[in-house]
């Protein structure tokens, strides 16, 4: 099975106006799903509050959280045009606007360009480090979608892309990068694989039917075991940013929290149901929230 076997492209309509098209391009950036917004947005509150040892300027928490909006939807675009031969064969994107021919190719890349030019707009804001560091985060964005073609492994690259934000962030702030911002990262690299695992989970025996290829499918009937060390890993990440960020009980107690939802979610989706899945995926949007509580709380009570 392959790709080239599905590559019917979608007939594009005739002309159209923005405002019969604004619901679709709604839809395209996923702005009824906001679910994937947090997922990028707590990890980088993370690194601004540790980078800022509490409340970063609100400048820069102004840029980056509508930075994170703005790229999280041009990734969902370009994500979507990447996959438009593969979409309208998949039971979860299959209405999705590209797979459908609401949303032409073209709309979508010009959408796609606006969001980022907008995007790296505000990246101007902050310093030269933050912008060298921005142009590597365009090339991560631009070329994940390829990986369920070629490797099994595109739900870690995803990792990379998401957590870009965590070395611009202290770039931001403190204009450089230290070594508290890779181990962050590397725990954000670990978070969002297993997340995501859950998310290819959800469309594994779709995506073995067309040939594409993600970390469920890797781990195959192990699955459960690589998420445990997955996750495994990612709390001893976060437990090692605790220790040499100095964070105290309140910080510890938060990913504690973390850990009791992380173990519901196994629970939820021991079955490796689709449904069940998907909640144990929607579930980490509260695994980030807890522990931003944590670090917020630390310097707030310090």
């Amino acid at each position: 099975m392959s790709y080239e076997r599905y590559s019917q492209p979608v007939p594009e309509q005739g002309p159209k106006s923005w405002r019969t098209q604004w619901p679709h391009y709604w839809q395209l950036v996923r702005g009824d799903r906001q679910v994937g917004t947090l997922l990028l947005l707590w990890p980088t509150w993370w690194a601004l509050w540790l980078a800022a040892g509490g409340v970063p300027p609100i400048g820069t928490l102004l840029v980056f959280t509508a930075g994170v909006w703005l790229t999280r939807s041009a990734g969902c675009i370009i994500n979507d045009y990447n996959d438009r031969w593969l979409d309208p064969h998949v039971e979860r994107t299959k209405n999705r606007p590209l797979a459908t021919g609401a949303v032409s190719p073209r709309e979508a890349l010009a959408l796609f360009a606006v969001l980022m030019l907008v995007a790296f707009g505000l990246v101007l804001l902050t310093n030269w480090l933050t912008v060298a560091l921005s142009v590597v985060a365009v090339v991560l964005a631009a070329t994940y979608p390829l990986l369920k073609r070629y490797t099994y492994l595109p739900q870690v690259y995803l990792g990379v892309a998401f957590g870009w934000g965590i070395p611009m962030a202290f770039a931001a702030v403190q204009g450089t990068v230290p070594p508290l911002a890779w181990l962050l990262f590397l725990g954000n690299l670990l978070w969002t694989t297993g997340y995501d695992t859950w998310y290819a989970m959800v469309d594994r025996e779709d995506d073995l039917r067309v040939g594409a290829k993600s970390t469920a499918i890797l781990f195959g009937e192990s699955d459960l075991v690589a998420q445990g060390v997955i996750y495994a890993g990612f709390f001893w990440a976060m437990w090692l940013v605790g220790a040499r960020a100095g964070l105290g009980g309140t910080y510890q107690a938060a990913l504690g929290l973390a850990l009791v939802i992380v173990l519901v979610q196994f629970w939820i989706a021991r079955g490796r149901g689709r449904e069940a899945c998907f909640t144990a995926f929607r579930a980490n949007q509260w695994v980030g929230l807890a522990v931003f509580a944590g670090i917020a709380a630390h310097y707030a009570l310090s």
